[in-house]
């Protein structure tokens, strides 16, 4: 009997990460569903995921994590999916260098760290997927998300290079980009908005006041061409099991309306769209 292709998704709490650790169980795959919180590996457990705990910002966590997911799979892994993630909302000017310190390095460091423990086991196994979720905002930029969309530009720059470098070894890396999204992103971003930015001193206080405050603290209904976060692992599961998997996959309207417009407009131009939204 085959053994299941194992995959680490991390982030797997929630949203898009909870939705495909299931997605692609439900696909044959063996998943270590990771999560930073130890509270919600055992909520992971309970639906029957094998979940070790995993936090990109403890280095000590990401080497503990992964060191558990291959004793379990007697040193393999085929796929590794990094998710986890989150925002800190202001206007560029008001962000600390300790906020910017913060967020990259969960949201890049981490990743880079999880990414290069992995590479020598596939490159030892001689195959493997590496599947990097990045976001609209690794493509264009919008007002009062500077922080989120600095790493996530990073990012998109440092899988691109790691593409090109594994190139012929057996690992193929790829990028999702998902555009609006279920999920606690904007919920989960209040308690680093309220520890960083101290808007009631910031010289855009008015802005804050007229309209940032109202859209973070407001549940609101879901966003024009929101999608649920099974259309991120439909795209996953292209991206692992496909013979010839994408270097990218666009998720949601917006995704592929700003890709196109990034490659034909001017930054003016791109610029003019994007003040409007």
């Amino acid at each position: 009997m085959d053994m299941p292709r194992t995959l680490l998704v991390t982030g797997a709490s929630s949203g898009i990460g909870l939705a495909c650790a299931r997605h692609m169980r439900n696909r044959g795959w063996r998943v270590f569903a990771s999560c930073r919180a130890e509270a919600d590996c055992a909520a992971r457990r309970a639906e029957g995921f094998e979940a070790p705990r995993l936090d990109y910002a403890d280095p000590d966590s990401v080497a503990a994590g992964l060191a558990a997911v291959l004793d379990a799979t007697g040193g393999r892994l085929d796929a590794l999916y990094n998710n986890g993630a989150f925002a800190c909302p202001g206007a560029v000017e008001d962000l600390p260098r300790e906020a910017l310190r913060e967020i990259f390095e969960t949201n890049l460091f981490g990743w880079h760290d999880l990414t290069a423990r992995v590479l020598p086991v596939m490159r030892d196994q001689g195959h493997g997927r590496i599947v990097n979720c990045s976001s609209v905002l690794g493509l264009v930029g919008i007002k009062w998300r500077g922080a989120y969309v600095a790493t996530k530009f990073a990012l998109e720059g440092l899988t691109d290079v790691l593409r090109l470098e594994m190139a012929g070894t057996g690992i193929h890396v790829s990028l999702i980009e998902p555009g609006p999204v279920t999920s606690r992103i904007r919920a989960n971003s209040i308690p680093h908005f309220e520890r960083w930015i101290d808007w009631r001193h910031s010289a855009r206080r008015a802005e804050y006041e007229g309209g940032l405050l109202e859209r973070l603290y407001t549940a609101r209904g879901p966003d024009r061409f929101e999608l649920p976060p099974e259309a991120v692992a439909v795209k996953l599961a292209h991206a692992l099991e496909a013979r010839r998997p994408r270097p990218r996959y666009y998720v949601t309207t917006p995704t592929y309306l700003s890709g196109t417009l990034r490659r034909l407009l001017p930054t003016r131009a791109l610029d003019r769209v994007l003040s409007r939204g």
